[in-house]
This record gives C-alpha cells, sequence and structure tokens, in this order.
C-alpha cells in the first residue's frame, strides 16, 4: 500500500496565483497578508519581484471563479488560492453569491486539474470574518498551508 501525502516545505519550483476580492477588503486583505506571510515562512518568494507568486484582485468573490480559470488555464500555476469574504445580509444576495462562488470555484479545479484552494469567509457577521481574518486567528495562513500541501501533492502524483 502507497501513502501519498503533501507536505508544507517543498515550496522551491512552485508557481502560485492568490485572487483576492476587493468586497469586504477589511476582511480580504487581512487574510491575504496572513497567506503571504505562511508562503513567505515556508521559503516561497512573496516579493513585488517573485517568479512564484502572482497576485489577482477582483471585484468581489461572485467574479473568483472566471478569474481562477483563466489562471488555471494559463498552465503558469500549480496551485490557486482563492480569498473572499461574503457577509450574511438582509435579502438573498449572500446565498446567491456563496453558491456560486463555491461551485465555479470547485468547478476550476476539477476541470483543469489544477487545485484551488476555497479561501472564501462565509459568515453571519463582519465580526466573525475579522475574527477568521486575524482577530483570532487568520485563516489565511491556513489557506496557504493548503496549497503548499496541495502544490506538493500534486507534484507526487504526476511523478
Amino acid at each position: 500500500m502507497a501513502t501519498i501525502e503533501g507536505t508544507f516545505t517543498e515550496a522551491s519550483g512552485l508557481r502560485i496565483a492568490i485572487v483576492v476580492a476587493r468586497f469586504n477588503d477589511l476582511v480580504t486583505s487581512k487574510l491575504l497578508s496572513g497567506c503571504l506571510d505562511c508562503l513567505e515562512r515556508h521559503g516561497l518568494d512573496v516579493s513585488e519581484t517573485s517568479a512564484q507568486l502572482d497576485i489577482a484582485w477582483v471585484p468581489g468573490s461572485f467574479e473568483l471563479p472566471i478569474v481562477s480559470q483563466n489562471l488555471a488555464k494559463s498552465g503558469k500555476y500549480q496551485v490557486i488560492v482563492t480569498l473572499g469574504a461574503v457577509i450574511r445580509g438582509d435579502t438573498p444576495h449572500f446565498d446567491v453569491v456563496v453558491a456560486e462562488s463555491s461551485k465555479g470555484i470547485a468547478s476550476v479545479s476539477r476541470e483543469t486539474g489544477i487545485p484551488v484552494v476555497f479561501g472564501v469567509l462565509t459568515t453571519d457577521t463582519m465580526q466573525q470574518a475579522l475574527e477568521r481574518a486575524g482577530i483570532k486567528n487568520n485563516l489565511g495562513w491556513s489557506f496557504a498551508l493548503q496549497a503548499l500541501e496541495m502544490g506538493s501533492l500534486m507534484r507526487k502524483l504526476d511523478s
């Protein structure tokens, strides 16, 4: 029996794209900071001139799938991370955005074979979102770890 697992220590040669939603940027910018901090601490070059990392900004979480799909099809990246924050309001808009962004992001992974990390917070309140983006714990760090693990795992599966 073979056990195949990814690790968090194989960032060399890995190219990652991060797609970040501007809507609720108070939250998403904190998620991005946590994500970048984790990637850098694990050996990925996150400088302005990095050949390992690109960041694309989109208007909101609904637009994450289309840009992720474009990046995945480019063949430049081994992993894509999506970052967004959808906070429940008084209308059904929350349900539509969450459903379509999650289905779209999952579809990109399945159709392209490129792992796309679902880093979209779906919360009832802004306070909950802020807690998940740094007040108590920055999930951006966790999303980066998922990216590193999936990039490593996919390399092993391809060899």
